[in-house]
């Protein structure tokens, strides 16, 4: 089998953009924050910060600590989806962009000329030089080639920052029986369980796996489709489907009361609302959840009857928010719209208040594609429009200048 697929990804993306705009910050420690608060988290660190323990998810306080010269940068999401765009087209100009994984991963088709080991290689040389060159020097990308999309997503993670691997079909089992199992994309804690139930604890174990163990482990047609993948077989991938769409925020000080907390959950419900419109599904389920501080959280379910517009939604938070405990001070706040249908799978509306409702929510979209995020909004959301500004979530790329960007949509060739 010959080299078919390139998968880009981006090193420490928003780190890097930090310190291609602010020179001052290159060759330093940084991490990028979504808020000033000592009680928030890094979103991203520099490989200067790495190199100290600070990784996504590690608390500013800890950060502190593990690099005592870190520097802190707020997030800035209008910037990244930038870069983000100038990244796609600078690929482009090497080879077509097949599809757009997240806002830092892209993965190419090489057609026949190219996909020789040599030819491969000097592809994705080119790749990252017209990253470098197009886009900023401190955008740095690590390359993978290999027979199928899922092994270039592995190869691109086996060599960081900068890197360039190739997975050649004839030294598959040698190399991929190096790595952890939760080194492949898609394993997480919940099959590593599977894998030990069923007495898999290494890669070799699991290359070593009979078709058919694959499948009863995956519980289904998955785990063949993995079995082919870990061959070297480039098989078409299965279609996925949406199962949430959600949002959250960490409070501000200023905003750790009953009316603030409902405010900003207000906000939230508009952008989930205007996210699941975007996909054209419709919400089952709604959950939102409040975490106190130094005490549980109260989450809370309730049926929204397969809904797109943002005031029933927030109709259903009104009578949600009856039940809260005002005694306790919130700190974090989540909306999660689930049990998603498809507007294929969904029957037209009823009722005329609800049509009428679906269609102003959607000319509020219009408008806000036209003029800009929160151009139009509710009410409710006045107070809080600075906080809890559009995150990067995977998959998903957030509305700048009016216009959004959906990851896993091909920019090049079409999808199979």
């Amino acid at each position: 089998m010959t080299t078919r697929w390139l998968f880009v990804d981006m090193n420490s993306y928003f780190a890097s953009v930090e310190q291609q705009l602010q020179p001052h910050l290159r060759g330093r420690p940084i991490g990028v924050i979504p808020l000033q608060a000592e009680t928030t988290c890094c979103i991203a660190a520099s490989y200067e910060a790495k190199r100290f323990g600070v990784k996504t998810g590690t608390s500013v306080a800890e950060a502190r600590e593990l690099c005592p010269g870190i520097q802190f940068v707020l997030s800035r999401t209008e910037q990244y989806v930038h870069f983000h765009k100038r990244i796609v087209k600078a690929v482009d100009s090497v080879l077509p962009v097949y599809q757009v994984h997240s806002i830092d991963e892209m993965s190419c088709q090489l057609d026949e000329r190219e996909q020789d080991s040599r030819s491969a290689l000097a592809v994705g040389q080119q790749v990252k030089r017209a990253i470098r060159a197009q886009v900023g020097e401190m955008m740095i990308s690590s390359v993978g080639l290999a027979p199928n999309r899922l092994l270039a997503k592995v190869a691109a993670e086996m060599q960081k920052p900068d890197g360039l691997v190739l997975l050649r079909q004839d030294e598959l089992r040698e190399r991929l029986a190096t790595l952890q199992l939760d080194d492949f994309p898609g394993i997480g804690s919940r099959m590593l369980r599977r894998f030990r139930a069923a007495g898999i604890y290494t890669t070799a174990q699991l290359l070593d796996s009979p078709r058919d163990r694959l499948r009863e482990i995956w519980g289904g047609v998955v785990g063949e489709r993995w079995w082919h993948l870990l061959r070297g077989e480039d098989i078409e991938e299965a279609p996925t489907k949406r199962r949430t769409v959600g949002h959250q925020h960490v409070l501000p000080p200023q905003l750790r009361t009953l009316k603030g907390a409902y405010s900003v959950l207000v906000r939230l419900i508009h952008k989930a609302g205007r996210r699941l419109r975007g996909i054209n599904y419709w919400a089952g389920m709604m959950t939102v959840q409040v975490d106190f501080l130094g005490s549980p959280r109260w989450t809370v379910t309730t049926r929204l009857g397969y809904i797109q517009d943002t005031q029933a939604m927030v109709g259903a938070l009104e009578l949600l928010w009856r039940g809260f405990p005002f005694t306790e001070t919130p700190f974090r706040v989540s909306v999660t719209l689930h049990g998603l249908k498809s507007s294929q799978s969904c029957g037209p509306l009823l009722f005329p208040e609800q049509q009428r409702r679906t269609r102003i929510a959607r000319v509020m979209d219009a408008i806000n594609e036209k003029l800009g995020t929160d151009a139009l909004y509710l009410g409710a959301m006045h107070e809080v429009l600075e906080h809890a500004p559009d995150r990067i979530a995977f998959g998903y790329i957030p509305e700048v200048e009016g216009k959004s960007i959906k990851a896993g949509k091909s920019a090049g060739k079409p999808l199979h």
